[in-house]
């Protein structure tokens, strides 16, 4: 049944308006008044619905029961990740909604090629928001996790509130593997770099700041695929 994410107050009976981007969706998938849908607006369950009218650019659906249905991962985990270029951090938040990350917070790093500030960041944290939404309409999640802006990873870690564990993936010596570093309950952060990893500098103030380092193996992974191999560890344990 098709999924849409509505942000809007929902309740049994009420009829409303689907925001743009639902409606268009739903014009696209040429579904007709009386035909079913699930709508979430992120603050816990689902809806089920009932397609009521067709606009030529509107739709309106009638709500039907809540389902306090949540599919999120047991354990928060949330990531910290040195912005891979081009349509890679794309894929990287893509893959990581779909793997139950708690949020994803895009670093800026010394050796980062992605460059991003002022306008021009607020429309990518916007994009990348808007692919984490699509992801959680196709993977059956209910709550959105939040694409932070990004952040130079000095900047970052000045304004700590990274509660709970922190792990640095590294592939410094003494590197715990993550899974044991993780210890067995309570959030994680997870900090990587970019394409070249951070700087030896950049780790030790990241150490500095409480982070352990922690390895995923001896093998050197692209940014994107440690996000991806990081949620497996440690969200579908």
């Amino acid at each position: 049944m098709p999924r849409f994410h509505c942000p809007l107050p929902l309740a049994a009976g009420a009829r409303i308006a689907l925001p743009p981007t639902a409606a268009r969706h739903v014009q696209v998938l040429r579904l007709q008044p009386g035909d079913a849908l699930t709508l979430f607006n992120g603050e816990g369950g689902e809806w089920s619905a009932t397609v009521a009218r067709m606009g030529r650019s509107d739709v309106e659906v009638t709500v039907g029961a809540h389902a306090a249905v949540e599919r999120e991962a047991a354990r928060a985990v949330h990531l910290a990740v040195g912005m891979p270029a081009n349509e890679r951090m794309d894929w990287l938040v893509e893959k990581a909604t779909e793997l139950g990350a708690a949020s994803i917070q895009p670093i800026a790093a010394a050796r980062s090629v992605l460059k991003l500030s002022g306008e021009r960041a607020a429309k990518r944290q916007q994009h990348w928001q808007a692919i984490a939404v699509a992801a959680c309409e196709q993977c059956g999640r209910n709550r959105v996790p939040p694409v932070a802006a990004p952040l130079a990873l000095a900047d970052w870690l000045r304004r700590g509130g990274a509660e709970g564990t922190r792990l640095l993936l590294s592939l410094r010596d003494g590197s715990r593997p993550l899974r044991q570093a993780a210890g067995d309950a309570g959030p994680v952060w997870v900090l990587h770099g970019p394409e070249g990893g951070l700087t030896e500098q950049e780790e030790e103030a990241a150490l500095a700041r409480g982070f352990a380092p922690a390895s995923l193996g001896a093998r050197v992974l692209r940014a994107e695929t440690a996000s991806v191999a990081a949620l497996a560890v440690l969200g579908l344990a």
